[in-house]
């Protein structure tokens, strides 16, 4: 039941990241580096919501780690 939020934030955060590396090949002006300063930031916020939703979903045990 976890692994779909966790999915989802996860494609969210490739989502982000391909729209920042879109602005930083379109974009020229220092005006325009706006756009890439917040899908960056939107990305980085995600990544640590993902991190604690992990530890958080792991201490409650909704998720077992497994060997290989």
């Amino acid at each position: 039941m976890i692994k779909i939020p966790i999915i989802l934030v996860f494609l969210v955060i490739i989502g982000s990241l391909v729209q920042g590396m879109y602005y930083l090949s379109k974009d020229s002006g220092s005006q325009d580096k706006v756009r890439l300063v917040r899908a960056l930031t939107i990305r980085i916020s995600l990544s640590f919501v993902l991190f604690f939703l992990l530890l958080l979903s792991y201490f409650l045990g909704w998720i077992q780690p497994h060997g290989l």
